[in-house]
């Protein structure tokens, strides 16, 4: 296909770009039919979004990826700016799976351990003090049995230490009706902990841990710190976007798209007030190593694709199969009278280390797509407008990306069939499933 029929496509569809510059990939291939249903998704009159970017991968070898929308806004649509292939979006909670691996790396290494209790590597005592005999342990953190709590925060800055943060959080921080491992509750304060954890242990400051861990090695553009990013990477930014106003929860389907975080167009990002003096292993919260990784669709299918080949990158080892295979283990399951744990409306029915899982069926609501058995595992985001979601299917090594810069109206109050998921999330899976996975006859050769 040319770039003039490319470009016609792209206007008949409301305007929104079909990505000409995808970089070609083995197996990847086009599909129109796909296309058309995905930009009928965004340009969606009820709830529009700002911008989507997705992959699709079959067999093990990505057969499908698109971009639609833009990653700027400004009001002047003579400087709008597209998504591309190389566009970095915050992924939200899909971050705490990024995380998990670069642990898993030094779990492998002898510098942690999953079942000890986390106060010797933190140097102080956390415990729940309505169960302080029970240790707090990473096994608990990543499968959110920790018996921690967000109501009393998750981020502080560099000029709080998670000892001072404890000391004084009292019982809004901790559970009372379950010790450690024996409760499920969604809480983002974990991964605060395991960050400080993995910043102790190994003496470097966790964003550039991450890179050294996870980034570096596979090549991947982005990161968990913006004011370090390059140039190029800062022009690539996705800055997310509401119909609502930062400070209300008031929606404005009809009204413009309002920034809502990484408006970085304009005015460069700086680093937090006071990391100079920000003592390392202290509060790893600063960098969000629950929720603040920027990165492309493009890289996040090289990480499913490592994973689908037992964590080999282009030759290297990077995970062994043994600890993927343990990342991946059930560790909580929702008993079938909901005793032990939180579900989130259904949504949270299982989780390994670091990761949920999903049911095949969907018959308790937190299936993927809604009729097929898509038997799968991954992450969810949800924050500053932006949805998110990392899944994939070991057995036959298919799997789907994507991500959504933003929506046009209360994506909480719109489910999609069947599931827990919002109707945008729902239908953007059911079409890729669908148009990329399954009905390999209606792609054609690019």
């Amino acid at each position: 296909m040319n770039q003039r029929t490319l470009r016609w496509l792209g206007g008949w569809m409301g305007g929104l770009l079909l990505s000409s510059t995808a970089p070609a990939m083995a197996g990847e291939m086009r599909n129109i039919k796909l296309d058309r249903q995905l930009a009928a998704i965004v340009n969606d009159g009820h709830q529009p979004l700002a911008s989507l970017s997705v992959l699709a991968i079959r067999g093990g070898r990505p057969v499908y990826q698109q971009q639609f929308g833009h990653r700027y806004l400004p009001a002047q649509a003579d400087q709008r700016l597209p998504v591309t292939p190389d566009t970095l979006f915050r992924i939200a909670s899909v971050s705490k799976m990024m995380t998990t691996l670069a642990l898993m790396r030094l779990v492998e290494q002898n510098k942690l351990q999953l079942d000890q209790d986390v106060g010797i590597y933190l140097g102080f005592s956390l415990r729940n003090p309505h169960f302080p005999r029970q240790a707090i342990t990473l096994r608990s953190l990543l499968s959110h049995t920790s018996s921690l709590r967000d109501a009393g925060g998750y981020f502080w800055g560099p000029d709080r230490s998670l000892r001072d943060v404890f000391t004084a959080g009292g019982n809004a921080m901790w559970a009372g009706n379950a010790a450690a491992g024996q409760y499920f509750s969604y809480a983002n304060l974990n991964w605060g902990v395991i960050g400080t954890v993995m910043e102790k242990v190994t003496g470097e400051r966790f964003d550039r841990l991450m890179r050294r861990l996870l980034l570096a090695p596979m090549g991947l553009r982005g990161g968990y710190n913006p004011a370090e990013f390059s140039p190029a990477e800062l022009n690539d930014m996705a800055t997310l976007y509401r119909k609502r106003p930062v400070d209300s929860e008031t929606w404005q389907p009809d009204g413009p798209w309002i920034a809502q975080t990484d408006d970085m167009h304009l005015q460069a990002p700086v680093p937090p007030a006071g990391l100079d003096n920000y003592v390392i292993g202290s509060n790893a919260t600063i960098f969000s190593p629950t929720g603040g990784l920027r990165i492309s669709a493009t890289d996040l299918g090289k990480v499913m694709q490592m994973l689908l080949a037992g964590g080999r990158h282009h030759g290297q080892q990077l995970l062994q199969p043994a600890s993927i295979a343990l990342m991946f283990t059930r560790q909580w399951q929702l008993a079938a009278d909901g005793s032990n744990g939180d579900s989130g409306q259904g949504l949270f029915r299982a989780w390994g280390l670091g990761n949920q899982q999903f049911d095949p069926d969907g018959a308790h609501g937190n299936g993927l797509v809604a009729g097929a058995a898509f038997s799968a595992v991954g992450h969810l985001g949800d924050a500053y407008g932006l949805l998110s979601g990392f899944v994939l299917d070991f057995a036959n090594k298919n799997g789907m990306i994507y991500l959504i810069g933003g929506t046009g109206s209360d994506p909480a109050q719109q489910r999609g069939r069947q599931t827990a998921l919002s109707r945008p999330e729902a239908a953007v899976l059911d079409a890729l499933y669908h148009g990329a996975i399954v009905n390999i006859e209606q792609c054609a050769p690019k």
